[in-house]
């Protein structure tokens, strides 16, 4: 049947097709239409994907453990080794990051990506940097355990991410969700290590002693911030998260100087150049090479036709 415009569409293409119209972007500031909705279609979607799936559960479990071992590990790390040792090999995580990206996720960095993430890995260092202070406290410190500690945390930082990022990307279920099943995860294994360390001061002063609001407020930032950095992951990756939270350790160290009066340092000018660098060289568009590489395939099928 044909009307006056040219023939008639059927219903189901109106909306672009199921799973594009499913994922594709709302007019609302660029989140896909699973991000929005009223709070009565939040609940039908907390129950299936929280208490009716043990599963997902689960999988979300997977970060929460590795990220708890991470902080450990750093702890260990930070332990038995010297502040600007654990400074320089802590920020091996962000080219550790990109090398899980590249191998659980199938991607590819150029060799110019690469080379702006080991020079964003300089400059955190050198923003971060602070010369040793001599003291007469004398520590015990092992540093072979410090050095497999630090290890260890490195390699769980990038995996626990890189872990996150494919399971955000690779289902239509919202990032709201995602973030609930993970954190009452982290809630349960953060709960199993305060009571085996601190049990019974829990037990004699109760759970929430010294919690001031100032606390709390700093437990409110650190939720909004994981938060966030949740929504970088979903709409960007791993690797942008990092250049971002260089970026806030730049900004934070610059409202440092005006606020409080610190001191800017050499060290400090080379690490912010680094990171302005690193950050404008990974954002240069790639070449596109498909048409190069379609043009050779062609050209070996032809051959071996002949």
């Amino acid at each position: 049947m044909t009307t006056r415009g040219g023939p008639r569409c059927p219903a189901r293409r109106r909306g672009g097709g199921g799973r594009q119209f499913r994922t594709g972007l709302s007019g609302n500031h660029g989140f896909p239409e699973r991000e929005t909705g009223s709070l009565g279609r939040f609940r039908a979607s907390l129950r299936e994907n929280v208490l009716g799936s043990p599963k997902e559960l689960l999988k979300l479990s997977v970060p929460s453990l590795v990220y708890a071992v991470q902080n450990n590990m750093a702890f260990l790390a930070l332990s038995n080794l010297d502040a600007a040792v654990y400074q320089v090999t802590y920020q091996l995580k962000i080219p550790c990051t990109a090398l899980c990206t590249v191998l659980m996720l199938n991607r590819t960095l150029s060799k110019l990506q690469w080379v702006s993430v080991f020079m964003l890995c300089a400059g955190v260092t050198l923003v971060q940097w602070k010369p040793a202070q001599a003291t007469k406290v004398v520590v015990e410190q092992n540093p072979l355990l410090g050095f497999g500690a630090i290890a260890i945390a490195v390699l769980c930082s990038g995996f626990a991410g890189v872990y996150f990022e494919k399971v955000l990307k690779s289902s239509d279920t919202s990032l709201w969700v995602r973030n609930i099943q993970m954190y009452l995860s982290g809630i349960i294994v953060t709960l199993v290590g305060v009571y085996l360390s601190d049990g019974a001061e829990i037990k004699e002063k109760g759970f929430f002693y010294g919690y001031t609001y100032y606390v709390w407020f700093v437990i409110f930032l650190a939720s909004v911030g994981g938060l966030y950095t949740s929504v970088v992951v979903k709409y960007t990756d791993n690797i942008m998260k990092g250049f971002s939270a260089a970026a806030a350790i730049v900004l934070s160290t610059i409202a440092s100087v005006m606020l409080f009066g610190l001191q800017i340092t050499l060290t400090f000018a080379l690490g912010t150049l680094l990171v302005c660098v690193s950050i404008y060289l990974y954002g240069l568009p790639r070449q596109d090479t498909t048409s190069i590489q379609q043009g050779e395939t062609a050209s070996k099928e032809r051959v071996i036709g002949v």
